[in-house]
Parts: C-alpha cells; sequence; structure tokens
C-alpha cells in the first residue's frame, strides 16, 4: 500500500468518526461546544443574526424604544399640558423636548396622542409646528 493511499484511508475514517460524532450527539451538546444557544426563541436554532443578537430583557442595540402603556403616553402628555400652560404663545416640539428632557423618539406620538383627543393644537409645518392648548 502506497502511502497516498494509507493517508487517503487515514483521512476518511477520521471524517467519517467525526461525522459519527456529530451525528450522535444532542443539540444542547453542540451548542454548548460552539457558543450558540440552542434554546433560542420557541426551542429552535437562530435563524438570523439579529436573533442571535437580542435576547428578551437585553438593552436594545437599534435605539428603538421600549413599547409604553397608554397610561405612561397619557402621563408624558400631561407634563406636556402643563409645560403648555405656561406658555401662552405655545412650543415647537424641540422646546418641548428641552425642557422636559425627553429623547426626540418619545415626544411624537405623546403629541399625537394630544392632536387626536383635542388637548392639544397645532400651526405651522414640520420643524416649524407650534403647540398649544385648546
Amino acid at each position: 500500500m502506497t502511502l497516498r493511499a494509507q493517508l487517503h484511508d487515514l483521512a476518511s475514517s477520521f471524517a467519517d468518526a467525526i461525522v459519527d460524532a456529530i451525528r450522535f450527539s444532542s443539540l444542547d451538546e453542540l451548542g454548548s461546544q460552539t457558543g450558540v444557544d440552542a434554546q433560542v426563541g420557541r426551542g429552535r436554532l437562530p435563524t438570523s443574526r439579529g436573533e442571535r443578537r437580542t435576547k428578551p430583557g437585553d438593552a436594545r442595540k437599534s435605539g428603538r424604544l421600549p413599547r409604553r402603556s397608554l397610561e405612561a403616553i397619557g402621563n408624558q402628555l400631561a407634563h406636556v399640558v402643563a409645560l403648555l400652560k405656561e406658555s401662552k404663545e405655545g412650543l415647537r416640539a424641540e422646546q418641548i423636548r428641552d425642557r422636559l428632557g425627553v429623547q426626540a423618539k418619545e415626544l411624537p406620538r405623546v403629541l399625537k396622542q394630544g392632536l387626536s383627543t383635542k388637548i392639544l393644537a397645532c400651526e405651522g409645518n414640520k420643524r416649524a409646528t407650534t403647540y398649544f392648548l385648546t
């Protein structure tokens, strides 16, 4: 038997042994060796890159706000109303944000809720929109 044939036989038996070891091991055991949690999601392996990165309760990397309840939005609207009571000439959204110390992403939903319930009125377009109490 030549050296080439011996190496081919050894490599083939080694590959077969690896395939058998993988075939007969559990998903949990494989996951612990590769660093992947076998129980991601609903008992299935992750299917996308984003699914691997985010887990429930982790800080969100995308910057999205957590879902707010209607009560939380109503509380923030009450703060906006109190602020607008002090300013008879009205305030723009960025002025409201600065004075309340909230993020830019938090305010649009609150202002929309105030406008839809007729608590607030607005005048102007885009960044020049001024909000008043009705």
